[in-house]
């Protein structure tokens, strides 16, 4: 879902702030590009994942015409992403009458000067909102994202949003933590003053991660952390390399040894719908040894591991690892250094991925 209300200074996602003009014929287009997949042989969906750009910017009955026509299991799990100021009870009840059971919400703090520093709109008190009418909805599961890394954050900021989230009458289940990313053409890349401390970062994520699991959080994934039996299905369907099928502008798919992608603008994206052409960006298709290194630098960022055959030695990157019973997981202090690890991998030197 390409639609924003508002670009915030770190996004680099394909996301916009001024098509909402676009939203009946995007629809539609998915519309058409679904039942196109499904004529060529679409398999019922064990996941099903909203994201953007902002989901929720949809009108909720918008969003639920599109989950209509994805054949699906009778218990797969459905995902929308959804920004704290559109997080109403009414909309949730809505998505959760039309087969949504779960949400994520893109808190990323409750600090003014950090939401302020990361050009967040919703208030600081949002948070609490957001837990009290997703429970009234009756989600069951959700998560909440946080980011750390903003010049504007000291670790008692960081302190103080957990604190913020873990003593909420309903914690969220589950939490992301993504460290803060200066990507280039955003006002955050475009100012090295505002760009994260390594140092910094590093100390905010280790507080993040030590906080969370004395908590009863068990680490999933670099970015997430979840009490027992709420952990993202779909996340798993991209970290254990399964197939997916991706739908509207620059969406991504992949297949066996095949992996495509839509083109980037809703407008171009809905023009070739509609003239009855393929929406296809781009794709490629992959040598079995950069799928072996991409299936195993995806499992070394999770809990998981790898089998201890990936690598030759471990010699040079013995204090970042951990090995148990056969395979090899990443110490805590090393998960935001986990390229270094990865480009270790058995078959990192024969892909050409690297980059």
């Amino acid at each position: 879902m390409p639609f924003c209300a508002h670009r915030c200074d770190y996004c680099a996602f394909a996301t916009y702030s001024d098509r909402d003009h676009l939203m009946g014929d995007y629809v539609d287009a998915v519309l058409s590009e679904i039942a196109r997949a499904r004529d060529e042989d679409l398999p019922a969906a064990t996941s099903v994942f909203f994201g953007g750009g902002t989901p929720s910017r949809l009108p909720a009955e918008e969003l639920l015409r599109i989950l209509e026509a994805i054949p699906r299991e009778a218990d797969a799990e459905v995902t929308v992403e959804c920004n704290p100021e559109d997080a109403s009870l009414e909309r949730l009840r809505a998505y959760r009458a039309g087969g949504v059971n779960r949400m994520s919400f893109g808190v990323q703090s409750t600090q003014p000067a950090v939401l302020a520093d990361l050009g967040r709109r919703h208030g600081t008190m949002a948070h609490r909102e957001v837990a009290t009418a997703v429970t009234a909805a009756g989600f069951r599961t959700w998560n909440m994202d946080l980011i750390v890394g903003s010049r504007a954050e000291t670790l008692h900021d960081v302190r103080a949003t957990l604190d913020d989230l873990l003593t909420l009458e309903h914690p969220p289940p589950h939490i992301s933590c993504y460290a803060l990313t200066p990507e280039p053409a955003t006002p955050l890349g475009r100012d090295p003053r505002r760009h994260p401390d390594e140092d910094d970062t590093a100390d905010a994520y280790d507080l993040v991660g030590a906080t969370l699991e004395e908590h009863g959080y068990h680490w999933e994934e670099i970015s997430n952390w979840a009490t027992a039996g709420h952990e993202c299905r779909h996340n798993h369907v991209y970290w254990d390399d399964q197939d997916y099928r991706g739908f509207g502008s620059a969406a991504h798919s992949h297949r066996g040894a095949r992996r495509w992608w839509n083109v980037r603008t809703p407008d171009r994206y809905v023009e070739l719908v509609r003239r009855g052409e393929s929406p296809l960006g781009g794709e490629e298709l992959l040598d079995d040894s950069t799928r072996d290194f991409e299936r195993d630098s995806l499992a070394l960022r999770t809990a998981r591991g790898v089998p201890r055959e990936a690598f030759d030695s471990l010699g040079e990157i013995s204090h970042l690892v951990e090995v148990r019973e056969g395979r090899v997981t990443l110490r805590p202090r090393a998960r935001l250094v986990a390229n270094q690890v990865i480009l270790r991998l058995r078959s990192a030197e024969h892909s050409s991925n690297l980059g």
